[in-house]
């Protein structure tokens, strides 16, 4: 019988030192909070080179001023014409011009830092100490329980710090035992940044552009109001054995009064005044254990420990880490981003290809709620989608790339071009669909699939001379290194074409509806995969070769392994999977770019060579101590 507690723990990360490339976080899907070896924010400094010490939220956004006042909007913005097949369409691709609104419309919304966490440590003499000074560091992340417990010794005085986020509330709780405490030599400090698009999310120089106004104090609690332009939050701490005192405009300090050695509180930061009294740290502990284990427990899981292939180990590390990673960063009421509430990469918005690669695999491993909890986003945004396909002469939805929670596309030279991503949600469906199947779900979802299935009807080209339908140009492949205006028929694309015009049409059947016919004429006469020398190319016209396009994504692989393989031959698949594999420059794949050729592989019935990819040693797909695959150019 698998021991799943035994089989979790033996991953659980353990920390010995100060490490900036890997800090450990604690959450809900919702909410995040990255810490240091002392289990809260108290060095930030020394992770200024690595990944930022954050505390984010999925409701925490912020926009910025446009420069000089004026009103900046994405209709506003010149777009760049591309000829397409007698008529134009216009992409917001450039800059050239406007390039003041161009990157602020990039930049806005973006996430931010919701406030810092932190211990301020004295020496008898009062001096601080540093990072430096701290020894002893033992620090693990339990995740079958959800607590990270932090050991240490500051100028000989052992000190432990215990760290967990309620599974229902955005509310990170501590407790702390030390002597420290008792010497009065620790303290707690909470100080709140001006928010910021960079990766910190926060800019901690713009003292005067924000407020932290204190509206309620009494009783062990105090409630912060902070403002930030046009964004406002609550900040609720309550706490034992200590008080709090005021130390600058966005700073207050939570100075201990127990002779016990024993400080404990807890912060809860939302965006509407909460009304429900916070919970102790025990009632906390307690909640993000029972969820943890209910996790773990009701989940798919696979064991490898028992091999005996030396790299058996490794890879089961990463399958456990990642799903506790992905649900904390990835399981929540709206699509990621690609760091997920860590920091912001890209500005904290979402990159929509990615939501495939970052929550379907929720519903393999039978927790379907993480994939569906940001699926209603898809819905509440179907106007501005509708909005956008209709103002290109499309119909239906055509789904924004890079995007805030407000679902209008940022302009960017690839983005407004790329389209892998329009069939995602139709996926998303019908893996709903497939573990709960019934007219609830059909009801649900089927504005989506039939909305999404218009678009890629309406997008796809006849040509008459070939009777196929081509798509493209301009279009940009997932494999992002070709030019849009001479791309066409992107293999990975077409594929997915095919796979999301098919399920829709089976949607329609099941709900007792006629056939669409133009999405039947589409998917019937859809161009074939694209071959050339053998194997499968990136898109039609790209060089039949693996010697010029062998970098960034061998994206053709992803038609029969992401996908089922429509139009698959399985024999050129095969000799397109060995090329890549003999001829592909790897150390410019990205992260996801390896379980893409193993999915492959595996379909092909390679297991080798998937999980030889899998644990390939490249840059970019080095898993850190704490899970994270940390990317770069």
């Amino acid at each position: 019988m698998l021991d799943r507690y035994r089989l979790v723990s033996r991953h659980n990360p353990v920390i010995t030192g100060f490490d900036p490339s890997s800090p450990l976080s604690v959450g809900n899907g919702e909410f995040v909070f990255t810490a240091d070896p002392t289990g809260l924010q108290s060095f930030p400094d020394a992770y200024a080179e690595g990944m930022p010490l954050t505390t984010m939220a999925n409701w925490g956004w912020h926009t910025t001023p446009p420069p000089g006042g004026r009103r900046i909007e994405h209709g506003n913005l010149r777009l760049t014409a591309y000829e397409t097949y007698g008529r134009v369409v216009g992409y917001a691709t450039g800059k050239e011009g406007q390039e003041e609104e161009y990157h602020w419309l990039r930049q806005n919304p973006h996430r931010f830092h919701l406030g810092r966490i932190g211990l301020v440590i004295n020496r008898p003499d009062g001096t601080p100490v540093t990072h430096a000074g701290l020894q002893g560091i033992s620090q693990t992340l339990d995740l079958w329980r959800g607590m990270l417990a932090s050991r240490f010794t500051a100028f000989g005085v052992a000190a432990e710090v215990r760290t967990c986020v309620h599974p229902e509330r955005d509310l990170v709780a501590v407790a702390i035992d030390s002597p420290l405490v008792t010497e009065g030599s620790l303290a707690v400090c909470f100080t709140f940044p001006y928010g910021s698009p960079e990766q910190t999310g926060a800019d901690w120089e713009a003292e005067d552009r924000h407020r932290t106004e204190l509206i309620s104090a009494g009783g062990r609690q105090v409630t912060l109001l902070r403002v930030l332009d046009g964004t406002t939050y609550f900040v609720t701490i309550a706490w034992t054995g200590a008080e709090i005192k005021r130390r600058g405009r966005h700073h207050f300090l939570l100075v201990p009064l127990s002779a016990a050695g024993r400080m404990e509180f807890c912060a809860e930061f939302a965006p509407i005044r909460p009304r429900a009294p916070l919970p102790a740290f025990a009632e906390t502990a307690a909640a993000a254990a029972a969820f943890w284990e209910r996790f773990w427990c009701n989940g798919g899981m696979v064991e490898l420990a028992g091999s005996r292939d030396p790299r058996a180990l490794e890879l089961e590390r990463r399958v456990v880490l990642s799903q506790y990673l992905t649900a904390i960063q990835c399981g929540g009421s709206l699509p990621p981003a690609e760091t997920g509430l860590t920091c912001n990469s890209w500005y904290g918005k979402f990159h929509l290809e990615m939501h495939w690669w970052h929550a379907v695999h929720f519903a393999y491993w039978n927790r379907l709620d993480f994939l569906e909890r940001s699926l209603w986003w898809y819905q509440l945004i179907l106007p501005q989608a509708q909005n956008l396909a209709q103002s290109q002469g499309y119909t239906g939805a055509r789904w924004p790339k890079m995007v805030g929670p407000e679902g209008l596309d940022s302009p960017s030279p690839i983005g407004p071009l790329l389209i892998w991503q329009q069939p995602h949600p139709i996926y998303y469906a019908e893996l709903c669909y497939r573990a709960r199947p019934g007219p609830e779900t059909l009801e649900r979802y089927r504005e989506i699939v039939f909305q999404t299935a218009e678009f890629l009807a309406s997008y796809a080209v006849y040509e008459q001379v070939k009777e196929r339908y081509v798509l493209g140009p301009p279009v940009i492949p997932a494999q992002e290194c070709h030019r849009p205006e001479t791309a066409v028929n992107p293999t990975l694309e077409l594929a997915y074409w095919a796979f999301g015009l098919e399920t829709a049409l089976r949607w329609r059947r099941r709900l007792g509806l006629p056939p669409e016919p133009r999405w039947e004429r589409v998917l019937a006469k859809l161009a074939p995969l694209p071959v050339g020398d053998g194997v499968y190319l990136a898109h039609e016209r790209c060089p039949a070769t693996f010697t010029v396009f062998n970098t960034d994504h061998p994206s053709m692989l992803g038609a029969f392994g992401m996908l089922p393989g429509w139009g698959v031959d399985r024999q050129v698949m095969a000799e397109t999977l060995r090329r890549v594999l003999a001829t592909w420059k790897l150390e410019t794949a990205w992260g996801w770019d390896f379980p893409l050729i193993a999915m492959t592989a595996a379909r092909l019935g390679q297991p080798e060579h998937a999980v030889e990819v899998l644990l390939f040693d490249s840059p970019k797909n080095t898993y850190l101590p704490n899970g994270h695959n940390r990317q770069g150019t």
